[in-house]
């Protein structure tokens, strides 16, 4: 798998949340690492939109580092951040409070994902 196949296959996935409620501004940014497909993207939310860029974002509240089986099981919500942080699969930089609301963008899919 290429970057480019991993990173619209995971910005599919978060795309799928419905932000519309979360009117604080959040930046993420993910370094995939351990991988042929290797590179950085971030998820940002703004005004109740969802954001999601193959970009470095400099101005970020929390950097997330892992490979991209990590991400895709964070992604599809079939593992907890939480969890990956505390087996040692996901490394995180930066606001701890903030990167904490990632699930919450994980739970939004998941509730969206009932409704249809």
């Amino acid at each position: 798998m290429t970057y480019a196949e991993f990173f619209y296959d995971i910005k599919s996935r978060f795309m799928e949340a419905d932000v519309s409620d979360i009117h604080e501004h959040l930046a993420f940014q993910f370094n995939v690492v351990n991988s042929d497909c290797g590179g950085i993207f971030y998820v940002e939310v703004k005004d109740g939109k969802l954001y999601v860029e193959p970009y470095e974002y400099f101005d970020r509240d929390a950097m997330f580092i892992a490979d991209p089986d990590t991400f895709i099981r964070i992604a599809d919500g079939k593992s907890d951040p939480v969890v990956e942080f505390t087996l040692q699969k996901l490394k995180v930089e930066g606001s701890i409070e903030k990167a904490l609301r990632l699930k919450e963008i994980i739970d939004l899919k998941k509730k969206k994902s009932k409704k249809n």
